[in-house]
């Protein structure tokens, strides 16, 4: 495995098989730390398996993978995680919500907790439900959560779903911003134009493996 200190992770020959099906076939690849990687394809074709594998919820059936040199597992505080559903607590307001997964970080500052709902435009004071927000703010809520402990990398799936296209611009600039600061980012998406000249690399994945790998000037050039 590459000791390369460059390299955020290393995936090497991953297999993730439920039952008979291969999800994940093989995957070997290296990430570079403080870029931005856009994980593109069709449905089933293994993008969501490789995010959760990378962030510690999808073990491999085979193979490796090293975050920083350590697991996924060890290196779980070092991980920001949004799934496709937003994992917010609908009966809680997103202050709330946030200064509970505050407490499981192990902090309990309020000033983080607002600045976190603030980075992604939405208002602290809301006292509403969460399960009163349009999807299009859980998505922006459920990006603050993951931001929260101020993660090294950053594993969102599909965080531009049912987003209208001034709020996804909006959360585009965050992630630039943050990666602009050294995160390590990650994106699966099939909305691959918010990110043109943005990402730093577009991946392709296809029957689970890893088909295609396009930094951003040999994308630019193609257009």
């Amino acid at each position: 495995m590459s000791k390369n200190s460059s390299h955020a992770i290393v995936v090497t020959n991953v297999v993730k098989q439920f039952g008979r099906f291969a999800a994940l076939r093989g995957v070997t690849a290296e990430f570079d730390a403080g870029r931005f990687h856009a994980i593109l394809g069709d449905n089933g074709a293994g993008k969501t398996t490789l995010l959760r594998a990378l962030a510690g919820l999808a073990h491999p059936t085979r193979g490796e993978i090293s975050i920083f040199g350590r697991s996924p597992k060890d290196a779980c505080r070092d991980l920001g995680y949004m799934a496709h559903p937003s994992l917010l607590y609908d009966e809680m307001s997103g202050m709330e919500n946030l200064r509970y997964f505050a407490g499981l970080y192990g902090f309990s500052d309020d000033s983080r907790c607002e600045a976190a709902i603030r980075s992604v435009h939405l208002d602290p004071s809301l006292a509403r439900p969460v399960g009163q927000y349009s999807q299009g703010m859980r998505q922006r809520m459920s990006l603050a959560r993951a931001i929260l402990h101020d993660p090294k990398v950053l594993l969102l799936d599909e965080p531009f779903s049912n987003v209208d296209v001034h709020s996804a611009q909006e959360m585009v600039g965050l992630l630039k911003t943050m990666r602009e600061a050294g995160k390590t980012i990650f994106v699966v998406t099939h909305q691959a134009a918010l990110l043109d000249g943005v990402a730093d690399e577009f991946i392709w994945m296809e029957a689970g493996q890893i088909v295609d790998r396009t930094a951003k000037a040999q994308r630019e050039g193609q257009r």
